[in-house]
C-alpha cells in the first residue's frame, strides 16, 4: 500500500486522466461515471446477466430464476458432451429481441473488427470465471481456430485474443497452432442444433498429437450457442490423446 501522501497524489492523477480522457462504455459509448464498472456504464452493466448457480454441471447452462443445487440439464442427459465441463462469464437471449449490451459488444468485437475490445473482454472473462478456473488443473489453453480464409477476411481470431488474457492472468501456456480448422463451414446462425453438429463434423484436426498426450486442455471460444463447435473440437482433441477438455467462453446464449 502506498503512503497516504502518495496515494492522494495517485488519486488526483487518476481523476485528471479520467477528466481529460473520460472512460467510455464498451457498449453504448456513453461516459462511465464513478467506479461502478471499468468497462460498462451503470445502465449497460445493470442489463448484463452474469452466469451464476444453479447451473448444469457439464455444459454450464444457467437455470435462470431457479434455486437449488447444480445438476445436469436435459440436453446433457440425452447427449453427453465430449468435454467434461463448460462455463461462460455471462449470457444473453439467443434471439435478437433486445439490444443487449453484451451482444452489442461481442458483435462489435467480431464483425466490427474492434480488436481493442479483446483485452477488456478477455479480462472480464478471466476474472469473472475465477471460481471455475481455480477448480481445474490446466496444462494448455487452446483457442478455437478460424478457417484460414475467414482469418484473412477478419484479420484476427477473437478466440486467440480472449485466450491470451486468460493465459496472462493465470500464467498458463497457450497454443494457438495445435488445433486447426480444415473445413470452411457455412455460418451457424440460422441452423438448428442438429444442423450445427453436422455442419462442423470433420471441420477440425490436430497438427501435433504428441503435444496433447495426457494433457488437460482449456478450450476457449467467444460464444457458446448450441455447443456444437466446442464439442467437435473436444472430440478431436480427445481423439488425439488429450486427457480431458474443459471449455471457457465469454458468453453463452439462452433460449
Amino acid at each position: 500500500m502506498l503512503p497516504p501522501h502518495r496515494q492522494a497524489l495517485a488519486d488526483r492523477l487518476d481523476w485528471l486522466v479520467d477528466w481529460l480522457y473520460p472512460p467510455r462504455c464498451r457498449a453504448c459509448r456513453g461516459r462511465i461515471a464513478g467506479r461502478d464498472s471499468e468497462y460498462f456504464c451503470s445502465a449497460c452493466w445493470s442489463q448484463i446477466r452474469l452466469v451464476s448457480h444453479p447451473l448444469c454441471t457439464v455444459c454450464g447452462r444457467p437455470f435462470l430464476d431457479a434455486s437449488g443445487d447444480d445438476h445436469l440439464c436435459g440436453v446433457c442427459l440425452s447427449r453427453t458432451p465430449r468435454f467434461v465441463s463448460a462455463r461462460a462469464w455471462a449470457c444473453y437471449p439467443r434471439e435478437e429481441i433486445t439490444e443487449d449490451p453484451l451482444r452489442q459488444v461481442v458483435q462489435k468485437f467480431k464483425y466490427g473488427r474492434k480488436v481493442s475490445l479483446g483485452k477488456s473482454l478477455g479480462q472480464l472473462m478471466a476474472s469473472g470465471c475465477r471460481e471455475f478456473l481455480n477448480e481445474r488443473r490446466v496444462d494448455t489453453i487452446i483457442p478455437v481456430p478460424l478457417h484460414p480464409k475467414r482469418l484473412r477476411w477478419r484479420g484476427f481470431n477473437q478466440s486467440v485474443l480472449l485466450a491470451r488474457q486468460v493465459s496472462r492472468a493465470y500464467g498458463l501456456p497457450m497454443d494457438p497452432f495445435v488445433l486447426v480448422r480444415d473445413k470452411e463451414t457455412s455460418a451457424q446462425t440460422q441452423l438448428s442444433e442438429e444442423e450445427r453438429r453436422k455442419n462442423v463434423r470433420g471441420a477440425f484436426s490436430v497438427q501435433s498429437a504428441a503435444s496433447l498426450n495426457g494433457k488437460t486442455i482449456l478450450l476457449v471460444d467467444d460464444v457458446y450457442t448450441s455447443g456444437a463447435t466446442v464439442n467437435e473440437c473436444s472430440r478431436v482433441l480427445m481423439q488425439a490423446g488429450a486427457k480431458k477438455v474443459s471449455v471457457l467462453t465469454l458468453a453463452r446464449t439462452i433460449s
